[in-house]
């Protein structure tokens, strides 16, 4: 992870023409797509972050309010490029073609995706260093082993049977905080959590989570980030020293 401000934040900078001062962003808003971020109006504050991260291409149209409008960077996983690669020119530029995109690789055949849409994309478009995408596949993988543990009473070889280990993954959001811990001095996260009287996404109907997902477990992984940053496994030796976290709900 101490390589992110040099594979991420310096093609940036080049792309916007700044000075490539090696330093971090001073301030990042990760935004992700609860359905409690309608339940408050942060739009404000997310826009007044030096740095703000959106998922997978949500929608911030009539949601200004809450979600706010300013996007630095647009985290998507390959399935939304696969899709994207489908239209004239792989258009995949809802915040505006000069955002770039920061892409992590669910699929080998979306390599193929990523060289057709690479040459037309004005934007730096991205893919996530694999060494990258094994620290946060280790991270969510022991907190989901330890939540099945504390919660079912089983041994940890118990877990496979519960979680489709092929189809196991870390969400997008995940990834995204991830990234911010590594370009940036200071954290803001919004939109991740959940609530009884809440959609699952803000800007879609969708109502169930995805079951390759365990949330429960990467909530706890956000809970140590703010509370206890020193009991998180791996980061030691990922050479990375955690900004402050701050977590809205």
């Amino acid at each position: 992870m101490s390589d992110l401000v040099e594979l991420v934040k310096r093609p940036l900078d080049r792309h916007k023409g700044l000075p490539d001062t090696g330093r971090r962003y001073a301030s990042c808003a990760v935004v992700g797509n609860s359905g409690i971020l309608l339940q408050n109006d942060h739009g404000h504050l997310i826009d007044g972050h030096d740095l703000v991260i959106r998922l997978n291409n949500a929608n911030t149209h009539g949601y200004q309010r809450h979600v706010g409008s300013k996007t630095g960077i647009s985290f998507v996983n390959s399935n939304i490029l696969h899709l994207c690669s489908r239209r004239q020119g792989c258009f995949c530029h809802p915040y505006g073609v000069d955002v770039p995109i920061v892409m992590y690789i669910c699929q080998a055949v979306h390599f193929v995706d990523y060289t057709i849409c690479n040459s037309p994309h004005r934007a730096p478009l991205l893919i996530t260093d694999i060494r990258f995408d094994m620290l946060c596949t280790r991270i969510v993988k022991y907190y989901s082993l330890k939540r099945f543990v504390v919660e079912t009473g089983k041994p940890p070889e118990d877990w496979p049977k519960f979680h489709d280990e092929k189809m196991f993954h870390y969400s997008s959001g995940m990834q995204a905080v991830m990234l911010a811990l590594g370009i940036c001095d200071q954290v803001s996260v919004f939109g991740f959590g959940k609530s009884a009287d809440a959609k699952h996404h803000y800007h879609t109907k969708q109502k169930e989570e995805l079951d390759l997902h365990d949330y429960e477990a990467e909530y706890a992984f956000y809970r140590d980030l703010v509370q206890r940053p020193e009991v998180i496994p791996f980061f030691n030796e990922s050479g990375i020293n955690l900004p402050p976290i701050v977590l809205y709900h």
